[in-house]
């Protein structure tokens, strides 16, 4: 945990979205990766995440997962990944955050 504190204007920085993942697939030659294509509401993004030890593609396909809409994106390996999904762990076990109701993807999270 890091002790460096942000105001309240860096926070509203992040544009945090509810995207609803359309499809997910198996990143070849990657342990840990899956190419999921999200849907942001008035756009779709492509989003590698490095969730493969704890979900197949075809458990995530249709659920609705929070989404930092605002990082710059990134180039890896596999393509470019443009965005990140927020999640946490449990004894080496990613958890992907959702939220609790079905919202509309392109939700903004406040």
């Amino acid at each position: 945990m890091t002790n460096e504190k942000i105001t309240i204007d860096d926070f509203i920085k992040i544009d945090l979205r509810v995207g609803k993942i359309l499809d997910a697939e198996v990143v070849e030659d990657s342990r840990k990766m899956l190419k999921l294509n999200i849907d942001l509401g008035e756009e779709k993004r492509i989003i590698y995440a490095g969730i493969k030890k704890s979900y197949s593609p075809d458990e995530l396909v249709d659920k609705s997962v929070i989404v930092i809409a605002n990082l710059m994106p990134r180039e890896m390996k596999f393509g470019t990944s443009d965005g990140m999904m927020l999640a946490t762990q449990n004894n080496g076990e990613i958890i992907l955050l959702r939220p609790e109701k079905n919202v509309p993807p392109g939700a903004k999270v406040s």
